[in-house]
């Protein structure tokens, strides 16, 4: 007599017609992450790179351009990051540290320099757009060893205290001046609220405008 097997470990019975049944959701996802995980990892420990040396190189490598701009009366031609502010070039590239990094979000005024004649965060600006531009500084505003007149008169009304938002004062308010905005003590302190000065001159600044525009 032979013996009989348990009903649990009866094969099911297979019929001509019948399909396999389908796998279920948590089968399929546990079996494309295998498959995947293997792949992944023949591909690192073969040594095979999922990219070519080109592609590679190009990842590295950011997008640059080249830019020729006019700073302080001085022609420059360079090959600069996309990413790069005004104010790293001017810094970074060609050692012009007056205008100062405070914020570097347009908040503060500090880097604040002339483009084209008008006033610009510099921090904000990109240098690649500024192709055929003149751009004027802190630097730029003197002629050698005479002070300009703005500048001659932040030290006759002793309007600065640290001294850091200083070049952004002044640069701003020769912007100022240029564009007319210098009617009264209000309109100065209007068109110029956008810099900052942490110690609290604006009553000195104000008064080295009125001096240098005529109101004073």
């Amino acid at each position: 007599m032979s013996p009989e097997l348990p009903e649990s470990a009866v094969p099911p019975p297979t019929g001509a017609g019948e399909s396999c049944p389908a796998p279920s959701r948590r089968t399929f996802i546990a079996t494309s992450t295998a498959v995947g995980g293997a792949v992944v990892a023949g591909g690192v420990i073969g040594g095979t790179s999922l990219v070519g040396p080109e592609e590679a190189a190009a990842a590295e490598t950011p997008p640059s351009g080249r830019v020729s701009l006019t700073v302080n009366g001085t022609r420059h031609t360079v090959t600069v990051d996309n990413r790069t502010s005004l104010l790293d070039l001017l810094r970074e590239h060609f050692g012009l540290t007056g205008s100062k990094k405070g914020c570097n979000a347009g908040a503060c005024g500090a880097c604040t320099v002339l483009v084209d004649g008008q006033r610009h965060n510099a921090c904000l600006t990109l240098a690649v757009r500024l192709e055929g531009a003149e751009v004027t500084t802190i630097e730029g505003l003197a002629d050698g060893d005479e002070l300009h007149p703005l500048q001659q008169a932040f030290i006759d009304q002793d309007a600065f205290q640290c001294g850091y938002c200083t070049p952004g004062q002044i640069v701003s308010g020769v912007g100022c001046m240029q564009e007319g905005h210098t009617g009264s003590p209000e309109e100065i302190r209007e068109w110029m609220s956008g810099n900052i000065c942490r110690c609290g001159c604006y009553v000195k600044i104000v008064r080295a405008v009125e001096q240098t525009a005529g109101r004073k």
